[in-house]
């Protein structure tokens, strides 16, 4: 039996690697206020700030999101994004295109929600 779960998760690599996969990289926010690293963390996937244009708002480099996605059958990711500093989680919805992302993160049930385009700057 510990041998069959070996091989099924060795032969089925997490969500979390899937998404890692698609969305590692380097991205640069739409509004040009922001560039982020999206790699994995763990078994999970994390946006770390390394950029911020207007710290204003309270987005700081170092600030990170973790976020825990899976792949959904059109090709987008859904899951949940953990904002430490904060202390909020948000419903997550990220959806790529060569070279692009759409986030959306939502909060309240889903209730309040903010879009965000994003290109790679890698």
């Amino acid at each position: 039996m510990r041998r069959l779960l070996l091989a099924l998760i060795i032969a089925f690599p997490s969500a979390a690697s899937a998404a890692s996969t698609a969305l590692d990289g380097t991205w640069l926010r739409d509004d040009g206020n922001a560039r982020v690293r999206i790699a994995p963390c763990g078994d999970k996937v994390c946006a770390t700030n390394l950029w911020i244009g207007d710290t204003s708002k309270g987005e700081a480099p170092g600030d990170k999101l973790v976020m825990t996605l899976s792949r959904e059958a059109d090709g987008s990711f859904s899951g949940t994004a953990y904002d430490a500093k904060r202390d909020w989680t948000y419903s997550m919805t990220i959806k790529t295109a060569p070279g692009e992302l759409t986030t959306r993160g939502c909060v309240l049930g889903r209730l309040v929600c903010r879009d965000v385009g994003w290109k790679s700057a890698d």
